[in-house]
């Protein structure tokens, strides 16, 4: 087993998307060799409504593919094919954009008012940038959840974990999406395949990622305190970018430690990038803007 070392760890940047929502970007139109088949991640957290209702009103993708996961509140959407519903707490959705959709996401609080979610772009590949578009909804009762032994447990999005298979299938990047909840204290040991770029976001608890050893005591004056407290540097709002290897090992703090788990193989293709439509070349990216002003984007009706 090698275990694979904390690469980067990453705070997210407060963002306004759509119409005035208020967000942090984990990470997203930047460096996209680390992270590849994934583009963009974005936790839409907030207890204001005033900060997230303007929503996100109709606009455009080509050439993604689009994960939300919603933990809180709920998310209305629609599209230019006429498909239109609502996820709400423990719900996943997973759009194709394909060759090019218009569509529309409108958030909603529950009864606090909290909103709470997650979207993740992964890249598609040249030879499937303008397959037709498609939508997976998934309602939470379909997510499969294993707990284990020490009181670990894991919601199988995508992909293949502990010997459960999440529903969404059929993805370009062959991704594993879990959403893991370690207890206080535990140390948890997590298989992932050489192969994959990962990372994992912390949103609740915090813990350590860094070896397998227990979280370190801080540094004073470069001399170890073997009486200092250990510093947990995953805490919430931190995204922990890995290099290679084929595990990963958390230790839980004493509140215990959530986190989402996303690894996929990578596309290791030209990246040319405009706002949501993401092609190959400049070229590509000029057609799908011309396009949209002659009305032609929209492939398949």
């Amino acid at each position: 087993m090698s275990l694979r070392p904390v690469k980067q760890i990453i705070r997210p940047q407060p963002t306004i998307e759509g119409a005035g929502v208020k967000l942090q970007r984990a990470f997203g139109f930047g460096k996209t060799k680390e992270f590849d088949p994934f583009l963009l991640l974005d936790d839409f957290r907030n207890e204001h409504p005033e900060d997230y209702l303007a929503g996100f009103p109709w606009h455009p993708h080509r050439g993604i593919e689009t994960i939300t996961y919603v933990l809180a509140g709920s998310v209305e959407h629609g599209d230019s094919l006429g498909n239109k519903g609502k996820m709400t707490a423990g719900d996943v959705q997973w759009m194709t954009a394909g060759s090019g959709i218009l569509h529309q996401e409108m958030p909603k609080g529950d009864t606090q008012g909290r909103m709470h979610g997650f979207q993740l772009w992964a890249n598609l590949p040249a030879a499937l940038k303008m397959t037709d578009p498609r939508y997976q909804d998934i309602p939470a009762s379909a997510i499969p959840e294993v707990t284990d032994d020490d009181g670990t447990r894991v919601r199988v999005v995508c992909g293949q974990f502990w010997g459960k298979k999440g529903p969404v299938e059929g993805v370009a990047a062959d991704p594993n999406y879990l959403d893991i909840s370690v207890p206080a204290g535990r140390q948890k040991r997590l298989k992932v395949e050489t192969t994959r770029n990962a990372f994992a976001y912390v949103f609740a608890g915090a813990g350590t990622f860094r070896g397998a050893s227990g979280p370190q005591p801080v540094l004073t004056d470069q001399v170890v305190d073997p009486n200092a407290a250990p510093t947990y540097d995953a805490d919430n709002h931190s995204l922990v970018l890995f290099d290679r290897g084929d595990e990963i090992v958390v230790q839980a703090g004493p509140e215990g430690i959530r986190f989402l788990l996303v690894s996929g193989k990578p596309i290791e293709e030209p990246v040319a990038w405009y706002g949501p439509i993401v092609m190959n070349t400049q070229e590509q990216l000029r057609q799908a803007i011309a396009e949209l002003r002659t009305g032609d984007f929209i492939k398949h009706r």
